[in-house]
């Protein structure tokens, strides 16, 4: 059957000659995978594959049947075209490293709206932001740790899970204000941090991920957002 829903990309790889296999996250069915023939042909008039980049936000068509792993898209449309997220280096960097840690962490095949508005209103926000926005990593990955079922109550929270499992993080004052700011208050409040906190932060909250996510890996994104963030 149709059924109209909007949804984010997440990732795509490429699946024979010309078509790709693309990970979306739905408002009304969760996370799904959608095949979409002939976009990478020589032939194809125009450019869809710009549609499935990541943290896209489309609106969609699709057939979709209970129990199916792979779905099709009847019809599909940005619904908010960037001018700024893929154009900005510190931007699209972010949105290639909340993407990767998305497609590694979100599994649920259901619909879950609280999640669907928190990431688009976060997507926004990095779009949409002239300034100060240079922590939004580090504030998403903590309020979305909430969504997922494992959010910190507090900075010594998140600490001792940490020191549980053996990982050497031991945060001065400005580490621990910031991570009880950033689980405090919106996205979008500003915070003033150094460069060598906000990398110490960054790291233990892949790690924070890392023991609370089994077979998170390797965040290959990882080194490319140190290095524009340094």
């Amino acid at each position: 059957m149709l059924h109209k829903t909007r949804g984010i990309v997440l990732s795509y790889f490429r699946y024979r000659e010309t078509s790709i296999i693309v990970r979306i996250y739905t408002e009304e069915f969760g996370l799904h995978s959608y095949l979409v023939n002939g976009v990478r042909s020589a032939k194809s008039k125009t450019n869809r594959i710009a549609f499935f980049q990541p943290l896209t936000l489309l609106d969609m068509v699709v057939y979709y049947k209970p129990g199916k792993d792979l779905h099709r898209l009847s019809e599909v449309k940005v619904n908010f075209p960037f001018q700024h997220i893929p154009f900005d280096i510190a931007k699209s960097s972010m949105a290639l490293f909340v993407s990767e840690m998305l497609t590694k962490t979100l599994k649920e095949e259901a619909s879950n709206q609280a999640l669907y508005y928190f990431l688009v209103d976060s997507i926004l926000y990095l779009e949409e932001a002239e300034a100060d926005y240079e922590n939004f990593h580090l504030s998403f990955l903590l309020k979305l740790a909430s969504f997922l079922g494992f959010g910190p109550a507090s900075a010594r929270e998140f600490e001792g899970q940490l020191q549980e499992q053996k990982y050497p993080f031991l945060p001065d004052d400005a580490a621990e204000k910031a991570l009880n700011h950033f689980l405090r208050q919106p996205l979008a409040t500003p915070i003033k941090i150094s460069r060598s906190t906000r990398a110490e932060l960054l790291d233990a909250l892949v790690a924070f991920y890392q023991i609370h996510i089994d077979g998170l890996g390797e965040i290959k994104s990882l080194s490319v957002l140190r290095e524009v963030l340094s």
